[in-house]
């Protein structure tokens, strides 16, 4: 089938989503998600944030779609025409789940761990707004301590259940989830520190806002200040693939291998995250390479930079000639008198 998104095509099998279409192409184009996860299944449809416009449902159909569909549920059929980027339709949508998604968020960034690889703040550097609307009490929570190295602050937590679904589908049995409804709902256990699985700390991984912390990690540095590296070890519990965050050498925190969409390649068990900090433990590959810009990839150590030339007049950079010779030792001949 071929599908049309802003104006690029691209032949997609059956069955593909809006979204998962947009990320063949990539570039700007892509809607961004914050509660699809191509690696859980049953994920999208709650955040409303990957909104497009369907302008030409497909050849045999060819009528628009009347209302804003979200491009994570919504699949692809032949012959359809999707605005993404460039509608205002869209633009003004995202802007106001934006906002939406906004009204109960703290302005935490400046303590939160997750601050510099946070989809959330991506989300509203692109499309907030610099004032609130919003003139009510925000809701609050007290930090909890939902299992043995992970801390919940519900205060952050957008709803977006990925969390919920990894209990479901990798671990045993799920103590977790939503509680209460509308806007009472809320991520909470029914017993404090009860979530014990060996593959618990993926939670951690696929939360794309700061609302799930690692306990090991928290306060020790900003991501930035960290050289992320990919390393591997034999594990018999997961695939030993993660991503080492190094400051000199010293491992502060372990997760698993992510591409550019934030989902990790695969899920790895707490005995490589929580347990494994020494060099030792691990056979380091080399630097680890982001293909999407964040605050990470600012100044990469495996970035090719180009040399920056400022063409400029010449005496903006080196002066007038005349006061150059003047500060010259050996441009000035010595007066008489100065013999």
């Amino acid at each position: 089938m071929k599908v049309t998104i802003d104006g690029q095509s691209v032949e997609v099998e059956p069955g593909t989503t809006i979204l998962q279409a947009a990320r063949m192409i990539g570039g700007d184009l892509v809607p961004p998600a914050m509660c699809y996860y191509s690696k859980l299944k049953g994920s999208g449809g709650k955040c409303r944030c990957c909104l497009v416009e369907v302008s030409k449902g497909s050849e045999a159909d060819p009528r628009p779609m009347p209302k804003l569909v979200a491009s994570c549920v919504t699949g692809c059929m032949d012959g359809m025409e999707v605005n993404s980027k460039k509608s205002e339709r869209v633009t003004e949508a995202r802007k106001a789940v934006t906002e939406f998604l906004l009204i109960n968020h703290p302005l935490d960034c400046p303590v939160c761990d997750q601050a510099g690889e946070c989809h959330l703040q991506d989300l509203s550097f692109e499309h907030g707004k610099a004032q609130t609307r919003f003139i009510e009490e925000k809701r609050t929570f007290e930090p909890e301590n939902i299992g043995d190295k992970i801390q919940l602050h519900m205060n952050r937590c957008i709803l977006c259940q990925r969390c919920v679904q990894v209990a479901d589908q990798l671990t045993d049995g799920r103590v977790h989830g939503v509680l209460n409804r509308g806007d009472h709902a809320q991520i909470s256990t029914c017993v404090s520190a009860a979530i014990d699985n060996e593959f618990s700390g993926n939670m951690i991984d696929v939360c794309p806002v700061g609302a799930l912390t690692d306990k090991t990690f928290r306060f020790k540095s900003r991501v930035w200040f960290n050289k992320p590296y990919n390393a591997h070890r034999d594990c018999d519990k997961c695939c030993g693939k993660t991503t080492v965050w190094m400051f000199g050498n010293e491992i502060q925190r372990v997760t698993g291998r992510k591409d550019e969409y934030g989902e990790v390649e695969e899920f790895i068990c707490n005995t490589c995250r929580f347990d494994k900090k020494e060099v030792t433990d691990w056979v380091i590959e080399g630097p680890r390479k982001f293909e999407k810009d964040s605050v990470i990839n600012q100044n990469n150590y495996t970035r090719k930079l180009d040399k920056v030339e400022i063409n400029t007049e010449s005496h903006i950079l080196f002066g007038r000639e005349e006061d150059r010779k003047k500060i010259s030792m050996t441009g000035v001949p010595l007066k008489k008198e100065d013999k």
